[in-house]
């Protein structure tokens, strides 16, 4: 069910604004509202950009320091803090002390990561230096010594070691002219001394056979700087190891600066909740929205925190945008995210989360209709609701697999099946692959039968819910036209389909039933539609009607997805089990592993498979087959004052209002 919701109008002097907001934070039960102007009154300040900077580097730090402990978590060491830990609201309101510490860390991170990435560009430079210097390692003399004289040219640089052998012969052809070389990897270190006269020839040789001249001069020979670089390059390695190792002992952290930024984030809120209040020179003046059942805990929140105020509950006026709280138990709420994904539910309309669950669950279990994939799907997916936390979205989907994995057992046992294998002595539904139902005198797969009939009940169910969503804004026979009527066309054409399956069995009065009151009925909807119209659309309005007869049967040709879904599921678990079977039984002990290796593989392969088949199309069936017969959605989430948090769980010190995510 959808909470009723309340309003809280507060006044209060306004050096007390933060401690009233945290006595309101504290309830989980408080979210605030944009005030109208009002004469004599303005916005407040916000004064969020300090905080919001604050955050940002927070952030930050925490997002290097993870990373750095996810990559001491791979060498064996365990130390990083994964989001949505348990904080108690003492240790998280005590995080606002730590301002100085975390700016502290914060500052180190900061000049860490800069040395860090200082280190690395610096290594990346020495080690192209380096590659460029290696041919000239081998000089013991420096540079300087090839300098040219007066009457003597001088040329020290590498060459390509394939010119090498066609760059020799045209030194040793050339007078005047002498060389020393070194060979070794893909260049040819190479020293030429050649008389003045001759150096535009030697000059020639040597560009035509791609000489590089040596970048190096002075008083170092190659060999010293050589050693000098890989020195350079050894200090920045061990500089940047000591920096890495100083992250690293920050790492412990994690857990603090994680408080503390949700923290931040917290008076960032309260900053921000500030545009949508109005004050005086002394005074503020707040509004938000309370659920009913919540109202008597805030009450002991604002009185209990000392300050004088004046505040009042009412009840939100009938044009009033209210947010939308959801009420289940343990099982409903779970599927709550499900229509979340499509769009929240009104505030002013009912909760349709319990009738789909069941519908989904329903549908789930169909198409995986297998008792093994069922109790893999109960005792997975119960065993990760129970350990995960409460409000996560791995909670909602695992706890929605669980109770799909009852309805699977149960359909396992109706259809017979164990991982594709028939272990009862009778089977209750008909085969899915081979069983035919004479509809007509036609046959038609057995299956897609049951799944027809299974998407009229639903449509049924849309047509009622339609009916009591009328009913409860007042309009009587809007809820009687629109929803009772067409609600009573799908028992009609339940009727009529059940009674022409001639395996059935049935009265022929099934069908004279089922057609009189799927008749009847559609014609009282045509005479009706065009109640609110004029003149002609009157008449439009009701052929429209008749017209929407074709959607009607288009869209329980959608619930044929069911079939498909389950009839490819099942044929692969049997084939999967009957090869692996066969595997295992034959003999031969290499086999009968790789039989055990097909049956575990294969069956997770089908199961992962189905599962995410069934979870997309079960969901679209809800959302355009079912929610598009009465669902009004576009709803906003009660969301309270202080409940978002990024990398934590708080653990409320009062009762959180039920169904608060």
């Amino acid at each position: 069910m959808i909470e009723k919701m309340r309003k809280l109008n507060l006044a209060a002097l306004s050096y007390d604004r933060d401690g009233i907001l945290d006595a309101l934070q504290r309830t989980n039960a408080v979210e605030i509202k944009e005030r109208p102007e009002e004469e004599g009154t303005e916005p407040l300040p916000a004064q969020a950009e300090e905080l919001s900077a604050l955050l940002s580097s927070l952030e930050s730090a925490i997002e290097t320091l993870s990373a750095r402990a996810a990559d001491m978590d791979e060498k064996g060491k365990t130390v990083s803090v994964k989001d949505g830990f348990s904080v108690t609201y003492s240790e998280f309101i005590s995080a606002g002390e730590r301002r100085e510490e975390a700016a502290a860390v914060v500052s180190k991170v900061g000049a860490l990561t800069e040395e860090i990435n200082s280190c690395i560009s610096e290594q990346g430079r020495l080690a192209r230096a380096i590659a460029a210097a290696e041919p000239y390692g081998g000089l013991k003399i420096p540079f300087s010594a090839y300098a040219a004289t007066r009457s003597v040219k001088t040329a020290l640089g590498i060459v390509p070691a394939p010119a090498w052998e066609e760059l020799k012969k045209k030194l040793d052809e050339t007078e005047l002219a002498a060389y020393e070389a070194q060979t070794g990897g893909e260049t040819v270190t190479l020293a030429v001394y050649c008389h003045i006269s001759v150096w535009a020839e030697v000059e020639g040789i040597l560009s035509g056979s791609g000489f590089s001249p040596c970048p190096y001069s002075g008083d170092i020979s190659g060999e010293e700087q050589l050693a000098s670089l890989k020195g350079r390059l050894q200090f920045m390695a061990e500089k940047r190891r000591a920096a890495e190792e100083k992250l690293s002992e920050l790492t412990s952290e994690i857990r603090g600066l994680k408080i503390y930024c949700d923290y931040v984030g917290f008076q960032l809120e309260k900053a921000e909740a500030a545009a949508k209040m109005r004050g005086t020179e002394r005074t503020f003046f707040l509004e938000a929205f309370v659920p009913a059942c919540e109202e008597q805990n805030v009450k002991s929140a604002l009185d209990s925190c000392g300050f004088a105020m004046w505040y009042e509950f009412s009840d939100p006026a009938e044009n009033e945008e209210i947010p939308t709280l959801a009420k289940n138990n343990a099982v409903i709420s779970n599927f709550e995210a499900i229509t979340n994904m499509y769009s929240p539910p009104n505030a002013r309309e009912f909760d349709p989360n319990t009738v789909m669950a069941f519908f989904y669950s329903l549908f789930l279990g169909f198409i995986m209709g297998d008792i093994g994939y069922g109790l893999l799907m109960l005792l997975g997916g119960g065993a990760l609701w129970i350990k995960s936390r409460k409000g996560s979205a791995i909670k909602s989907l695992s706890g929605v697999f669980a109770v799909g994995g009852v309805f699977a057992v149960i359909w396992g046992f109706l259809f017979n099946s164990f991982f594709g294998v028939q272990i009862l002595p009778r089977t209750l539904m008909p085969d899915a692959q081979t069983g035919m139902y004479s509809f007509m005198g036609i046959k038609i797969p057995a299956v897609l039968v049951i799944a027809m009939i299974l998407g009229i009940s639903q449509l049924f169910a849309g047509y009622v819910c339609k009916a009591v969503q009328e009913w409860r804004k007042g309009r009587f026979f809007d809820g009687l036209f629109d929803g009772v009527l067409w609600a009573l066309f799908s028992v009609g054409v339940a009727l009529a389909i059940l009674g022409l399956v001639e395996d059935f069995n049935l009265p022929k009065i099934f069908v004279t039933v089922g057609g009189i009151t799927a008749g009847a009925s559609l014609a009282l909807a045509a005479l009706t539609a065009g109640r609110k119209e004029k003149f002609v659309g009157k008449f439009t309005k009701g052929f429209g009607s008749v017209y929407g007869v074709i959607n009607y049967v288009s869209d329980i040709l959608s619930y044929a997805r069911l079939y498909g879904l389950m009839l490819s599921g099942a044929i692969i678990a049997q084939i999967v089990s009957k090869y692996s079977i066969d595997f295992i039984t034959g003999g031969n002990v290499l086999f009968a592993i790789l039989g055990v290796i097909l049956m575990l593989v294969g069956h997770a392969f089908n199961l992962a498979i189905g599962l995410l088949g069934a979870y997309i199309h079960d969901a679209r069936l809800q959302y355009v087959e079912f929610y598009g017969r009465f669902y009004t959605g576009e709803g906003e989430l009660f969301t309270p004052l202080g409940s978002q948090h990024r990398h934590i769980y708080l653990e409320q010190g009062n009762t959180p209002a039920k169904g608060i995510k």
